[in-house]
């Protein structure tokens, strides 16, 4: 079986403008063309883009300012470029094909650990899906604490425009401080099967995020289709 997967959509316009500051076409300083013209020249939809460009800002590489645009930083000095599945998912805004369902649930066993509560305690589940090039390509599951939703529009169907970090930081005044992450390969479960069309093997990526506190404030549950994705990882060698 080959091994050479596309890499997400995102990922893509992430590595070309990587490569454009390096060249020093995007030199640092500058502004980064519109979303609207990133979307016209990589033929993606804006949420790809705006995707990519809240991943970039994420790693250091350009920052973004609320009604001007995003701005070259330039390579970032000691963060290694890595894409980070937890924080992505969490960073990315909703439109009304990505949500699928939000219901209140009895936590599975492994989610009720992850986030401190027994088991079968009711929690708030938010399912989504993401697309690339017009097929499922992740189906996303967010699990919160009954007390973090409270509050919010995380039990809600609606999209959330800003994404579910900039949500929580705006409505409940909440910061994430850290993401522990566990990637495995695993068989997708019956309703990830049926959303994907297949029941092949996914990447699985299991985040939890925290506050500085240490508090659990949310627990996120990826499957990525094998043939979609590929994990890349950039590090220095002493």
């Amino acid at each position: 079986m080959s091994m050479d997967f596309a890499p997400p959509k995102y990922a893509q316009v992430m590595t070309a403008i990587q490569q454009r500051i390096e060249a020093g076409e995007y030199s640092p300083g500058t502004m980064l063309p519109s979303e609207t013209q990133l979307v016209r020249e990589f033929g993606v939809g804006r949420t790809t883009v705006v995707r990519a460009l809240q991943t970039l800002a994420m790693q250091g590489w350009i920052e973004r300012e609320h009604g001007r645009g995003s701005f070259v930083k330039g390579r970032p000095e000691s963060s290694p470029d890595r894409v980070r599945p937890g924080l992505a998912v969490a960073e990315q805004a909703e439109d009304a094909e990505s949500v699928i369902d939000v219901r209140r649930l009895p936590a599975p066993r492994h989610i009720a650990r992850l986030l401190g509560v027994q088991e079968r305690t009711p929690v708030i589940a938010r399912r989504r899906v993401a697309k690339q090039g017009g097929r499922l390509s992740a189906v996303e599951t967010l699990w919160f604490p009954l007390e973090i939703a409270l509050g919010t529009d995380l039990d809600k169907p609606e999209p959330l425009r800003h994404g579910i970090r900039q949500h929580l930081r705006a409505v409940k005044h909440l910061r994430f401080d850290h993401i522990t992450e566990r990637l495995t390969a695993r068989n997708p479960t019956k309703d990830e099967a049926e959303l994907l069309g297949s029941p092949k093997p996914v990447l699985g990526v299991l985040a939890t995020v925290y506050d500085a506190a240490g508090a659990v404030l949310l627990v996120i549950s990826s499957a990525l289709p094998g043939d979609l994705h590929e994990l890349q990882d950039v590090y220095p060698v002493g």
